[in-house]
C-alpha cells in the first residue's frame, strides 16, 4: 500500500515536471495516466485510407515541387497514434494538439528522432484540408519539414458528419 502510494506520487510528480517542460497543451488521461508507449495497432483499421492516400499524394506533390523528399506512409504506430488522437478530438468536439507530448514520446520510443503534427476538422475533402494547411505558415512549415514518414488519423464523426484529421510527421 505504501509502495503503491509512493509509485503513484512518483508518476504524478514526473508527469507534472514533464508537463511544465513541454511546449504543448498536454493533459493527463484519467484512464492510463497519459502513458502512450503502448498503442493498439488495430486502430489503423479505423483510418479512412482513401482520403489519407489522397492527402499523401497532395502533400508529396507539394514537397516535390519544393525540392523536398517524398514522405512514406506509416501504416502502424504513427497512424495508430493519429487515429487515437482524432477519436479524442471527435469525443471532445474540438480540434487540438492535446497529448502531443505522449504521441511524440511513443514514437520516439520506437526510434523516431523528430515528430510534428498537423490537425484539422470540418473539411470535406483531401484537397480542401491540404489547401488550408498550405495557406497557414505553421502548417506549411510542418508539411515542408525535414521528415521522412507520415501517419494518418482521418475519421468522420457520425454525430457531426464531419471529418477530423491528425497527421503525424516524423524522421
Amino acid at each position: 500500500m505504501i509502495s503503491d502510494k509512493l509509485t503513484l506520487k512518483t508518476i504524478t510528480l514526473s508527469f507534472i515536471i514533464m508537463s511544465v517542460l513541454s511546449c504543448t497543451t498536454d493533459k493527463m488521461e484519467d484512464n492510463n495516466l497519459g502513458l502512450y508507449n503502448d498503442i493498439d495497432l488495430a486502430l489503423v483499421n479505423e483510418n479512412d485510407w482513401n482520403m489519407s492516400n489522397t492527402i499523401l499524394d497532395l502533400i508529396n506533390k507539394h514537397r516535390s515541387e519544393k525540392g523536398k523528399s517524398i514522405l512514406k506512409k506509416d501504416t502502424l504506430y504513427a497512424t495508430a497514434y493519429a487515429v487515437k488522437h482524432s477519436k479524442y478530438m471527435i469525443s471532445t468536439d474540438n480540434v487540438s494538439h492535446d497529448f502531443f507530448y505522449f504521441r511524440s514520446n511513443g514514437l520516439k520510443s520506437k526510434g523516431v528522432i523528430d515528430v510534428s503534427e498537423n490537425v484539422a476538422y470540418g473539411y470535406s475533402s483531401a484537397q480542401t484540408v491540404v489547401n488550408a494547411w498550405l495557406k497557414s505558415e505553421a502548417h506549411r512549415e510542418v508539411i515542408e519539414g525535414d521528415f521522412s514518414n507520415i501517419g494518418f488519423g482521418v475519421l468522420k464523426s457520425s454525430l457531426k458528419d464531419r471529418y477530423y484529421f491528425t497527421t503525424l510527421f516524423y524522421k
